[in-house]
């Protein structure tokens, strides 16, 4: 039986609204296998950050259960969160400080040993702009900051909640290569994002909500592997003509410009032989298979989130039927995993006692107390 990082059973989260409760979080199985990365995607508003904010004891579950290492969440926090650090939303550090300065700051404060800086510094490509001030630093630097802050106490478990929105193409390429090589040294890496592409070269598992219930999960060849081929191109000299056959014919057809996506059947044969028998001859024909972005579309489309279903093989079919947009708290977190009633650290909004009493309704900060760039240091 493979061990897990992360176990939740029929998490469910709800929140007063406009119009009565509304679902931020319903019945949600998920499963993080220990080690290795794991994708962790959903559509705006389906619960991601929701179910970190739960799992790191930010927000509390109004039912199911919850696990980190085998301990019991949040009651058992205390004892698990020193193997655990996240980032939820955008970190803040001392603009004007440095990065090494920022960061000895933060190890101070959550008890880590000072050697543990110019380690993690290394670990992040961070070592020749340790000196900068942390103003000077590009989004990608300092979000591969925020991610050195994590590693400041060697956790097994690392979360991070969008680490590359904002980022341009080589932000984001710093934070893929440094979460990849952090899941090849065994940690757990569990990132939530949008960005498909991205995660489909990191991962090596995922897991697909919508409106805050489980529609898919398992290794990424695997859940792309079910879908198969999910379209044929198709070149055509006359391709109003064709789309007219293989209508009648019934598949579905989308032009792509001077080209057909045709969908309604896995077998090109099957085009080629309709057309050619109105004489309609391709110059093209290729199998489109699918790949993390179309599973997620498909899974995650108007159909894809009707009434609640019960699971199919392991997996939800259909996501709840309540919305509820992601609660995201007023201040953004960096858990450096400390535990409860640990001192003040150095970065804005440094979360070092992330094993506090849980905040309910969402947004309202405990312990808060001055802090630059407006953040709360807790």
């Amino acid at each position: 039986m493979t061990a897990l990082a992360i176990d939740t059973s029929g998490l469910r989260k709800t929140y007063r609204g406009h119009g009565g409760r509304r679902v931020g979080v319903e019945g949600l199985d998920l499963k993080v296998p220990a080690g290795g990365v794991h994708g962790f995607l959903g559509p705006n508003g389906s619960g991601k950050t929701t179910t970190i904010r739960m799992l790191l004891g930010l927000i509390r579950a109004d039912a199911g259960t919850m696990r980190i290492f085998d301990h019991e969440v949040p009651r058992q926090l205390p004892e698990v969160i020193g193997r655990v650090g996240a980032i939820v939303e955008s970190p803040k550090f001392f603009p004007t400080f440095t990065g090494r300065k920022n960061l000895s700051l933060l190890a101070e404060a959550i008890g880590a040993p000072r050697s543990s800086v110019p380690e993690v510094l290394e670990a992040t490509g961070l070592t020749a702009r340790a000196g900068d001030r942390y103003k000077g630093y590009s989004l990608g630097m300092k979000q591969r900051l925020a991610i050195a802050a994590t590693l400041l106490k060697s956790p097994d478990l690392l979360i991070f909640d969008e680490p590359t929105n904002g980022l341009d193409p080589a932000g984001i390429r710093e934070i893929r290569d440094t979460m990849r090589r952090l899941g090849d040294e065994g940690r757990t890496v569990l990132v939530s994002s949008h960005i498909l592409a991205e995660v489909e070269q990191v991962a090596d598992t995922v897991s697909i909500i919508g409106r805050g219930r489980l529609l898919a999960s398992g290794p990424v060849a695997e859940v792309i592997g079910e879908r198969g081929i999910t379209a044929v191109r198709v070149g055509v000299a006359d391709p109003q003509a064709a789309t007219e056959v293989l209508t009648a014919a019934g598949l579905r057809v989308r032009a792509d410009g001077p080209i057909l996506r045709v969908r309604g059947t896995d077998d090109p044969a099957r085009i080629t032989y309709l057309l050619a028998q109105r004489e309609l001859y391709v110059h093209e024909l290729a199998p489109v298979r699918a790949d993390l972005e179309s599973v997620f579309l498909d899974l995650t489309s108007g159909e894809g989130l009707g009434e609640a279903s019960a699971p199919r093989n392991g997996r939800h079919a259909d996501g709840a039927g309540a919305g509820g947009a992601d609660a995201r708290a007023a201040a953004p977190d960096v858990h450096a995993g400390g535990t409860a009633g640990s001192g003040t650290a150095g970065a804005g909004a440094a979360a070092v006692g992330v094993a506090a009493p849980p905040q309910d309704p969402p947004g309202t900060p405990w312990g808060t107390g001055d802090a630059p760039d407006g953040g709360a240091v807790r």
